[in-house]
């Protein structure tokens, strides 16, 4: 009797939240995409053989969060995010500009201006077509569009039935909310918010500028005297 309750107690805590945590880990950290909730339950459950008592998606919601948790200290450089559909390890904030010596804008770097133009238009007015991307900036875009199209930045999403000929319509793809860390183009900052900061940005150059400006007319001066 001994016997069974001492295995009960080995077995409770290996497979309880505590012990799915690093495999939900290990599954993260080796996968090329973003993996959701349920995606992780039915892998644990195919990678551990359970039959009977299989993991739930509450257990594995409540290891998300222990894992969270965990890597929110100050120790680790990364955290665990949800974006572009599912969870992934990701660099922190404050870590960003180190990290950019790397790799940084590996999709917008290879992007000419115009593709940025056309993927910023299609990621604030999406769902659109091609015509009211034209419309918006003016000239043709074919080749800005299939750029992104072969990047995997942006996808087509279907026809517009309503519209003459049944254009295409595009979207930004999941590529794209993985890279820039979103979930849903609702997560992506809003227009007035980034001209804000355009703004003080501005404001902020204009103003040092004018500091430059005082320090020379000062050493001007004390030269003439």
């Amino acid at each position: 009797m001994s016997q069974i309750q001492n295995t009960d107690e080995i077995k409770s805590p290996r497979w309880g939240v505590g012990g799915f945590i690093p495999h939900i880990e290990a599954l993260i950290f080796a996968s090329d995409k973003p993996l959701s909730s349920l995606e992780l339950v039915d892998l644990i459950n195919n990678a551990l053989g359970f039959i009977e008592d299989k993991a739930t998606p509450d257990q594995v919601e409540s290891s998300i969060e222990a894992i969270r948790e965990k890597y929110d200290s100050e120790f680790y450089a990364f955290e665990m995010k949800e974006s572009g559909g599912g969870w992934q390890f990701l660099t922190k904030k404050e870590y960003h500009k180190t990290i950019a010596q790397l790799n940084a804008d590996k999709y917008l770097k290879k992007l000419s201006t115009a593709s940025l133009e056309t993927l910023s238009i299609i990621a604030y007015k999406q769902p659109i077509t091609k015509s009211e991307i034209e419309a918006i900036r003016g000239v043709n875009c074919d080749y800005a569009v299939q750029k992104l199209l072969e990047k995997e930045l942006v996808i087509i999403a279907g026809r517009n039935e309503d519209a003459v000929g049944k254009p295409l319509i595009y979207t930004t793809s999941k590529s794209f909310m993985d890279y820039f860390g979103i979930n849903s183009p609702e997560d992506l900052p809003k227009i007035k918010e980034v001209l804000m900061e355009e703004l003080v940005e501005a404001t902020k150059i204009t103003n040092e500028d004018t500091v430059e400006e005082k320090q020379e007319e000062i050493i001007s001066e004390t030269e003439e005297q």
